[in-house]
């Protein structure tokens, strides 16, 4: 049976695919979902890297576990990693699916509204649990991972969401399904439509009520709409 490889988002922990993964797997599936390097108990980079090192990195990844031809996911910032590597090892993946993937990437972190986030947060340093607080605060109203990230892993941010990747989808030429949260407000759904758009033939599934983490929202919908479409011929 062909194996699914998993590329998950921006730090996504293993644990929030332990569903998907597990469902999958009951289904006959070799799920491979690795952590990324800087993510995880993957160490970061020594340098600030940008998508094409997480794509060569992904590559020997495939090597070194004799992966040639698989199922490829990519969800978030995994969604980019995933276009690419389609691109460029276009005979490896046998089909490809998209997990509100961030893809179009025309907005830059807004230094000032960082700026602002972090003077009205500081009222609140006192409370044991302030970091999880501002994390949440970033999350939802600046939509951004930025300001969390420290030393490298910020320039690698920077680094990986200043590249913009739309002019790659006409270039996938294999199987390829989108499946995107309605509410998801990270990557819009008007993304979902121009990959559509970009990419001959490719499927979309809008699921309703989702935002931007289906595999923790809704994982059992998320592993049927995988496992239904690599059944396709």
């Amino acid at each position: 049976m062909t194996p699914i490889l998993i590329l998950r988002g921006w730090g996504s922990k293993i644990e929030n695919w332990k569903t998907v993964i597990g469902l999958l797997e009951n289904q006959g599936y070799k799920v491979f979902s690795p952590d990324l390097p800087g993510f995880g108990q993957n160490s970061p980079p020594e340098t600030p890297w940008g998508v094409d090192d997480y794509v060569n990195w992904v590559s020997d990844f495939c090597t070194k576990n004799n992966l040639s031809k698989f199922f490829l996911v990519g969800h978030s910032f995994g969604g980019g990693i995933a276009l690419k590597y389609a691109v460029k090892h276009p005979q490896n993946p046998q089909k490809l699916i998209f997990a509100d993937a961030a893809i179009s990437r025309t907005q830059k972190p807004a230094k000032e509204a960082i700026g602002k986030v972090a003077g009205a947060l500081k009222k609140f340093s006192f409370l044991p649990f302030y970091s999880k607080i501002r994390k949440i605060a970033y999350q939802n109203f600046l939509k951004s991972d930025y300001p969390l990230e420290e030393g490298v892993m910020r320039q690698t941010y920077l680094k990986v969401f200043s590249e913009d990747l739309r002019e790659h989808l006409s270039k996938v030429k294999i199987p390829t399904m989108i499946i995107w949260g309605e509410k998801d407000d990270a990557t819009p759904t008007k993304d979902a439509y121009l990959i559509k758009e970009k990419i001959q033939g490719a499927d979309l599934e809008i699921l309703p009520g989702i935002h931007h983490h289906p595999n923790s929202e809704c994982p059992e919908k998320l592993a049927t709409l995988i496992a239904n479409f690599l059944k396709w011929n």
